[in-house]
């Protein structure tokens, strides 16, 4: 197969990503652009014998070019009181995390604030790498943060990207975080599972995180 006919054969790929960032700002046509060069560069970069499918491999490229067409185009505004709030569910996350040694989840944020899990959510949104631009209200007051559900497209594409990113782990790291966000185990308890101390499971899991979240965010 050449490379103009596995590009056209996977244009489907491209319409399924940029379908979720519709009605965030940009123009469909844009976007379909950029993930058409990210599909250009999946196929360029593709290793077969790496054994993965080719969508799995494609999607995080596509995304990643769409997610940048954004951060070139602008970036998020949110309200005073929002960016307020999301410093206060982060330093409670932090501390629930040591508490509960896992990460709390976001009723066990919002119980501790005494806010809505609604509240906390948005708070959380608008703390994650810009993807969406807001609209400015017409009496110049606070912008508003609309945190979208995503659509069923949007699903499949994060499950391809992550499960992309999770294979390219070395197997201890990947091993680790399944035990940790899979498995639901502590880290004292994936520490002996993998023959490490709960400091370093704790250290290793930060790196790992931070790894992860710069390759789905591009």
């Amino acid at each position: 197969m050449t490379r103009e006919e596995q590009i056209c054969g996977n244009i489907g790929l491209v319409h399924s990503c940029a379908k979720r960032f519709r009605d965030r700002g940009l123009e469909y046509d844009d976007l379909f652009q950029a993930g058409c060069v990210g599909l250009a560069k999946a196929v360029d970069g593709f290793e077969s014998e790496r054994g993965l499918q080719f969508s799995t491999y494609a999607v995080p490229v596509i995304l990643g070019e769409i997610r940048r067409l954004f951060r070139e185009g602008g970036t998020v505004k949110v309200s005073r009181s929002l960016k307020e709030l999301g410093m206060k569910v982060q330093k409670t996350r932090t501390a629930l995390a040591l508490e509960l040694d896992r990460e709390p989840t976001v009723s066990e944020i919002a119980v501790r604030l005494q806010r809505s899990p609604e509240e906390v959510a948005e708070a959380i949104g608008a703390s994650l790498p810009p993807i969406s631009l807001t609209r400015e209200r017409e009496d110049d007051h606070e912008e508003t943060f609309d945190l979208p559900v995503p659509a069923p497209e949007a699903q499949i594409t994060d499950r391809l990207a992550l499960q992309q990113v999770l294979g390219e782990l070395d197997p201890r790291d990947r091993a680790l975080i399944l035990l940790r966000y899979m498995g639901n185990h502590t880290q004292q308890v994936t520490a002996d599972r993998l023959g490490m101390t709960q400091v370093q499971v704790s250290r290793r899991e930060h790196r790992i995180l931070e790894q992860l979240r710069q390759k789905l965010t591009g």
